[in-house]
């Protein structure tokens, strides 16, 4: 039986998730006979917790009353020094700083499966140095989950430019938050800060909820499809709507927002009062291939368009290709939610197990 050994970094929402889905999974591994998912390193900011053998179900306890300090160097030490190979690093953080070290990882034999969307946002010249650096020491990185969580548009568009077809534009509602507040707001009498303040008690916003309405989320993600496309480009290229007025935004205190947040409202309200009885307001990146474009915007759409007919924090992409003309090839499903999140991480570990399983034969 093969055995992937897996290092997580981060047991917030995702993560804890993800390893009570591995466990699950474990005995309908072993039953087939063919693979083994080990966890013997989970870690947060600043505790580990070593066990060759893996976690077990008592985890969290275990993770608190045996969980100790560590340095990024004392993980790699103790997988060499127990000879634990088929090595995947899997980011379930938001961290700058482990990013960082994905070059250290990769050259100490580690694979990376990451949720964390830093590493593809970064500069070109990062973004292609990484690539350089896999190649080198014939390692894999997998993302499903930076854009839809675990809905396959990242494989879908890299198996269309691989296969030569050439895709024309990409438009989506790309995020969950954004899709539960104006699929609400748009078929309610609710004003917006009220809908706002449904979304973050439900757990769709950010604790911070101007992280979702500045768009910069949803820029990244559309960042992420246009390298896939090759296209050379930046974060600060990207037009984006900000929906915060510049007095909520900037320095002012989340307090502050908080306390004024219904300044949102006459804005918003004019925008629903504007639409006919057949359109609803959405939130939207759109990528033009032939000028380059990329933009993040509110957009009217009729309600019977694949956007106009979404429910509750369902994300929706539309890919358009030379071959499938004004016809594009539709993903829709849940765009957020640990869940589908750490269920497409556990996908693409299980994809990476293949690669691994064939590389060695």
């Amino acid at each position: 039986m093969k055995t992937i050994n897996i290092v997580l970094f981060g047991v917030g929402n995702v993560g804890s998730t993800l390893i009570n889905q591995i466990l699950n999974l474990k005995k309908q591994l072993g039953e087939n006979g063919e693979l083994e998912l080990n966890l013997p390193v989970i870690v947060n900011s600043n505790t580990a917790f070593f066990e060759k053998k893996g976690v077990t179900p008592s985890w969290e306890a275990n993770f608190k009353s045996f969980g100790v300090p560590y340095k990024l160097r004392d993980i790699i030490e103790y997988l060499q020094r127990h000879e634990l190979e088929n090595l995947v690093a899997v980011d379930a953080t938001a961290s700058d700083e482990l990013v960082a070290n994905y070059p250290l990882l990769i050259k100490n034999g580690f694979n990376i499966v990451a949720a964390n969307k830093v590493a593809n946002t970064l500069s070109s010249e990062f973004y292609l140095k990484l690539r350089q650096d896999l190649k080198k020491y014939n390692r894999q990185f997998f993302y499903e989950t930076n854009v839809g969580a675990g809905l396959p548009v990242v494989e879908t568009l890299k198996n269309l430019y691989a296969s030569g077809e050439k895709v024309t534009k990409i438009r989506g509602v790309f995020s969950g938050s954004l899709s539960y507040i104006f699929n609400t707001f748009s078929e309610s009498e609710k004003s917006f800060d009220a809908v706002l303040t449904e979304a973050g008690e439900k757990g769709f916003t950010e604790p911070d909820p101007r992280i979702d309405l500045s768009g910069k989320d949803v820029a990244r993600k559309l960042l992420i499809l246009a390298r896939e496309l090759q296209l050379k480009k930046e974060l600060s290229e990207i037009n984006i709507q900000d929906l915060v007025p510049v007095h909520l935004n900037g320095g002012s205190s989340l307090e502050n927002f908080r306390k004024h947040q219904g300044d949102l409202n006459s804005g918003f309200q004019d925008l629903r009062s504007a639409l006919q009885q057949d359109e609803v307001i959405r939130h939207i990146g759109e990528l033009d291939v032939a000028t380059g474009s990329l933009e993040v915007k509110l957009v009217n759409e009729k309600k019977t368009s694949p956007f106009g007919s979404l429910q509750h924090a369902d994300a929706s992409f539309e890919i358009y290709t030379e071959s499938y003309g004004d016809r594009p090839i539709v993903i829709q499903g849940a765009g957020a939610g640990a869940a589908v999140t750490a269920r497409g991480v556990l996908s693409d570990i299980l994809k990476l197990s293949g690669i691994i399983e064939n590389s060695k034969n």
